[in-house]
């Protein structure tokens, strides 16, 4: 399933940065396993899910203590830092190349087994090379825990279940779009725990004062907005709207708007035949020269190189070029493979729009 975004749709923040990265989920199986069992994954790509459905496991992520996920919890890991699950911490795991079959079906796979422990897996990509501007806001991983309004995740989960085990017409579509609605809810799950204290713009969603000066940045990015301009809209005096904002979401208020900007104007000149004046203007710069100047610092590449991008080839040799600083693509380059009962599913981006002077 593909997550894009309209011209004229106004969305919520969550939907709009979504659809502005192209989302794409995968359903990548179920794993069964009996006995004490420990399986170790290398490093990933975009976004890596597991829903538990029966039993738990110890979730380990490196530079993290483990934590342990019960049935009817779920953890997301946005950074793509290796990771190992397993029934007990003292099992040496195994990595999971040694445990997939040689022609992974995208089914449920059981091992040693089975019975004790199942959950369904899966992925999402991010086909745009900036998404890493949005995902190193986001936490090493997110511990979704059992709520009494976690319904709507759980019933996804258990559908996901029966689609891989019944084998019905069309079942992988159904499977990814209940994968997407599972992202989503996860979200919306881990924001609802006020107990997190995690910084980033994700969090600062669950404040309706923050959020609503988010949704104005999102909304009207050309707009010339100011710290002030900000607070109000956000209802707060201009010193407390800046303190907030930045212990909440991890930078400025003008810093994440010229983010935001930035991602918008990347998406535009992958994806539009928009002049790079006509970009900057829309967007709130007076010249071509002050919206080239931005899009430099920000993305490490100015907006005629990032525009002539035609592939993960054209990107290696930019990413040399300027030092390696250019955020890598996270479309997905056979990483989903790693996945427990993953089947091939390969992911095309399209050729980049040519940009007219």
């Amino acid at each position: 399933m593909v997550f894009n975004r309209s011209e004229n749709a106004q969305m919520d923040p969550l939907s709009d940065v979504l659809a502005l990265l192209k989302l794409r989920s995968y359903v990548s199986g179920g794993f069964d396993a009996g006995g004490d069992w420990a399986i170790s994954f290398g490093p990933h790509d975009g976004i890596k899910f597991h829903a538990v459905v029966t039993g738990s496991c110890w979730l380990s992520v490196e530079g993290e203590p483990p934590v342990q996920v019960k049935a009817g919890e779920c953890f997301l890991l946005p950074r793509g830092r290796p990771f190992s699950i397993a029934s007990d911490l003292s099992v040496e795991p195994v990595h999971v190349s040694q445990v997939l079959p040689p022609r992974p079906n995208g089914r449920i796979l059981t091992y040693q087994g089975g019975g004790d422990y199942l959950s369904i897996g899966g992925y999402f990509t991010l086909s745009e090379g900036q998404a890493e501007l949005l995902l190193n806001m986001l936490p090493p991983f997110l511990h979704i825990r059992d709520q009494p309004n976690s319904a709507t995740l759980r019933w996804c989960v258990e559908r996901m279940r029966q689609e891989l085990l019944e084998g019905q017409p069309g079942d992988f579509i159904v499977a990814q779009q209940l994968a997407t609605i599972v992202l989503v809810q996860a979200l919306r799950l881990y924001l609802s725990d006020r107990t997190t204290q995690e910084a980033g713009w994700l969090f600062a969603l669950a404040d309706k004062r923050l959020g609503a000066a988010i949704a104005a940045m999102h909304g009207a990015p050309g707009e010339r907005w100011t710290l002030q301009s900000l607070a109000s809209v956000a209802g707060m005096s201009r010193t407390a709207f800046a303190v907030t904002f930045r212990q909440t979401v991890g930078v400025s208020p003008i810093e994440y708007l010229t983010r935001w900007r930035m991602l918008q104007a990347a998406d535009r000149l992958t994806s539009s035949r928009q002049s790079l004046a006509e970009i900057g203007s829309t967007l709130g710069y007076e010249s071509e020269k002050a919206f080239s100047t931005a899009f430099k610092r920000v993305m490490n590449c100015s907006p005629r190189q990032y525009g002539r991008l035609q592939g993960e080839a054209n990107v290696s040799q930019l990413r040399t070029a300027s030092g390696g600083a250019l955020p890598s693509p996270s479309f997905l380059s056979g990483e989903g493979s790693e996945e427990i009962g993953a089947a091939s599913r390969p992911v095309r981006r399209k050729p980049a729009a040519p940009v007219r002077a």
